[in-house]
């Protein structure tokens, strides 16, 4: 099977032709069916330019779930047993197709909020300003070993928790494709940092991603950017043309550092003893949390102790002293060393980096 590559033509005929469980994830942008029925105006009667594409034009609900249902149910069969779909949609579309996910057997991990930081305002002032949509994330199944870069969420967050709402900005400015007027070149083209936040979620450097409805090529172009490789499906040629150069002229990032994510929890397992073991730490050491509030040595079976006499492990005495059901000890406790204070996460790190290929504890 080919990649890196954009399959002009008919999206179910395109997708019948692909193999079997042979990519990673697919991301789908599909028809909105929006039932435009007139020309939307401004209050100074100049026209919007809505979204009114033949590809976007159904007779009925019929029709488009029908069609939903079997794009859906090709990429479910191309899916890895571990892979898993995002569709993003509006809320004339995105219910109905959340419906038909979970009857063709895909298991729901969340749906997100795209709040657009710059909307396009409500012009008759008749119903809400629509200022979000919805991202819809599934596996194939409940059984599905999906990935989940939760750490580079978590960093891109400001070491908080990715949270389901995304505050982003719609595409605009150099970013936003120009026909030859001047106007836009796709009617809704996404911004390349959401794509860039859904791949750097949910897949691996060298994962196939797969977009069955292409369009002007975001997902091939941030694919490319992020070392990850691409399936575009497009049927029209106007737009085959406009993402093919537009990803010719992507710059991948080739420096291993800026590309691999290593999960914690992908990680060995390090004991705490180990770093004692290790002479990262020593018996009799004072731990310390970062405010300076809390104190305790290091006893000689790993465990720590403070001067009131609590003891216990670093995790169990951390969530006792702050009155806490639970707490991350390698990030609640920090040292002295060489002058600096540092977390022991960071000792952590230096132990795995030390005994990189040999046997872990």
């Amino acid at each position: 099977m080919k990649k890196d590559v954009i399959i002009e033509g008919n999206c179910l005929d395109a997708l019948a032709k692909l193999p079997d469980a042979s990519v990673d994830l697919v991301f789908a942008d599909p028809p909105y069916n929006l039932q435009l029925t007139g020309q939307l105006r401004r209050p100074d009667q100049s026209l919007v330019d809505a979204v009114d594409d033949d590809w976007d034009q159904f007779d009925s609900f019929a029709e488009y779930d029908a069609l939903s249902a079997a794009w859906l149910s090709e990429c479910r069969r191309i899916l890895k047993p571990d892979g898993a779909i995002w569709v993003i949609g509006s809320y004339h579309n995105i219910f109905r197709i959340g419906k038909q996910i979970q009857d063709l057997g895909f298991w729901m991990l969340n749906d997100i909020i795209w709040r657009k930081t710059n909307p396009m305002p409500n012009f008759r002032g008749r119903r809400f300003t629509n200022a979000h949509e919805t991202l819809i994330w599934a596996a194939k199944s409940s059984d599905a070993k999906y990935t989940f870069n939760y750490d580079a969420m978590k960093a891109l967050n400001e070491g908080l928790q990715m949270r389901s709402d995304w505050y982003l900005p719609i595409c605009n400015g150099s970013e936003r494709l120009k026909d030859d007027s001047g106007g836009k070149a796709h009617p809704t083209q996404k911004p390349e940092n959401l794509l860039a936040r859904v791949l750097l979620a949910s897949t691996k450097r060298g994962d196939i991603v797969l977009d069955p409805f292409f369009g002007s090529g975001t997902t091939g172009a941030v694919a490319k950017r992020l070392g990850r490789h691409y399936i575009g499906i497009e049927q029209d040629k106007k737009y085959v043309a406009l993402a093919s150069q537009r990803i010719a002229q992507i710059q991948p990032l080739v420096d291993d550092a800026l590309l691999d994510l290593t999960e914690k929890r992908a990680q060995p397992r390090v004991p705490f003893g180990a770093l004692i073991e290790g002479g990262l730490l020593r018996t009799g050491d004072t731990l310390f949390d970062k405010t300076g509030q809390f104190q305790a040595r290091i006893r000689a079976d790993g465990s720590l102790v403070t001067k009131s006499n609590q003891s216990g492990s670093i995790h169990g005495l951390g969530a006792s002293l702050q009155d806490q059901p639970s707490c991350n000890g390698w990030l609640y406790w920090h040292v002295r060393k060489d002058g600096r204070e540092i977390c022991i996460d960071t000792l952590r790190d230096q132990y795995r980096q030390q005994n990189s290929g040999q046997d872990k504890p």
